[in-house]
């Protein structure tokens, strides 16, 4: 038995699409932006009370990374992810936790616009930094696409799920318009149906309210 704790918009998605790329069998329990995490059964499954929580086999795992490399590892013939051993294990390692220096920025970004309702509680400096240090994120991707259609020489895999979803969060907040190739990659990647699958259904409850949200000058 395979069950996804999943809100809209946030880390989880990155969970969801690569269960969907797997396709495997599997159940997922939607929850919303309020204190459900919280609760007792929740803190059970994921004590810091986020999202995601993957009950697998009689346990749960959390933290996206660890649970793209424990599918990948157990179902290895999607060809999702690289074995020790491989070549681009490490390559392939890298991009995949690199995701999370995406979110970082992003996540920072996401209270400022969001979480902090009043202009007097935003930092118009740390709005700049953020996006100032997601376009440098962006070009260190920019520059290992060059020459490559995904992140691995060997084609799509776990690492472009990561980033992707990183990146479908962060261009709410810095556009990745005048980075060409990573334009090209995202657009490729996210053409697939299995990211298609883990976008939220019509008139759900969403975390971003507009496409974009511009820098706040203060």
């Amino acid at each position: 038995m395979i069950r996804l704790h999943h809100c809209h918009q946030t880390r989880s998605m990155r969970s969801l699409w690569l269960l969907h790329e797997l396709g495997v069998d599997f159940e997922t329990v939607t929850h919303g932006f309020d204190k459900g995490l919280r609760s007792p059964e929740y803190l059970a499954l994921n004590p810091a009370g986020r999202v995601p929580a993957l009950e697998l086999d009689g346990r749960t795992i959390w933290e996206t990374g660890a649970i793209t490399q424990v599918l990948c590892e157990r179902f290895p013939g999607a060809g999702l992810g690289r074995a020790t051993g491989d070549g681009e294990r490490a390559d392939w390692l890298i991009w995949v936790h690199f995701a999370e220096t995406l979110s970082q920025h992003g996540a920072a970004l996401t209270q400022q616009h969001i979480a902090l309702y009043d202009d007097a509680m935003r930092s118009g400096i740390v709005m700049r930094l953020e996006a100032r240090r997601l376009e440098k994120c962006y070009g260190a991707i920019e520059a290992r696409l060059d020459g490559r259609e995904y992140l691995l020489d060997s084609g799509f895999s776990a690492a472009d799920i990561s980033v992707g979803q990183a990146i479908y969060m962060t261009r709410h907040f810095t556009p990745v318009d005048g980075f060409e190739r990573v334009a090209a990659w995202y657009a490729r990647i996210t053409d697939r149906p299995g990211f298609q699958a883990s976008l939220p259904p019509a008139g759900a409850d969403l975390l971003f309210d507009r496409e974009f949200y511009p820098a706040w000058r203060g």
